[in-house]
C-alpha cells in the first residue's frame, strides 16, 4: 500500500532561509517535513500558539543553535512552510515578534489564496 503524499509549498523566502541552516538541521526537518507530508506528526512537531488549529513548527537544536520552522497543513491537501528561520533570541523562550509577525502574514497571504478566512 502507498501513501498519498500531500505537496509541500514554501511561502515567501521560506526555502531560501531554510536552506541556509546548518546541513544536519535540514536533513532532520526535511525528513520531520517528509512525515508531515505523509499525513502524520513528527516527533520534532509541535503546535504554533496564536494562529489557531493546523499550524506546527518544528524545532531543531544544532551546536547550541535553534532552528525553526512554522508550516500548516489547515489549507487544501497541502503543506506550507509559513516561515523557517534561526532563533536568536537570549532572552526567554519567547519568538521575536517580527518572526511571529511574518508567519501570520505568510499565513493569511495562504488562506486568501484559497479563499479562506483566517483562524
Amino acid at each position: 500500500m502507498t501513501e498519498k503524499r500531500r505537496p509541500l509549498f514554501w511561502e515567501g523566502s521560506s526555502k531560501k532561509d531554510f536552506k541556509e541552516f546548518p546541513i544536519p538541521a535540514q536533513k532532520d526537518m526535511g525528513v520531520a517535513l517528509f512525515v508531515v507530508q505523509l499525513g502524520r506528526m513528527p516527533d520534532s512537531s509541535k503546535p504554533w500558539k496564536g494562529l489557531g488549529s493546523g499550524v506546527y513548527e518544528l524545532v531543531e537544536d544544532h551546536r547550541g543553535d535553534t532552528f525553526r520552522a512554522v508550516y500548516t497543513v489547515r489549507v487544501g491537501d497541502a503543506v506550507h512552510v509559513l516561515h523557517a528561520f534561526q532563533k536568536k533570541s537570549k532572552s526567554g523562550i519567547a519568538t521575536p515578534q517580527p518572526d511571529v509577525d511574518l508567519v501570520e502574514k505568510r499565513l493569511k497571504a495562504v488562506l486568501a489564496r484559497y479563499g479562506l478566512s483566517g483562524r
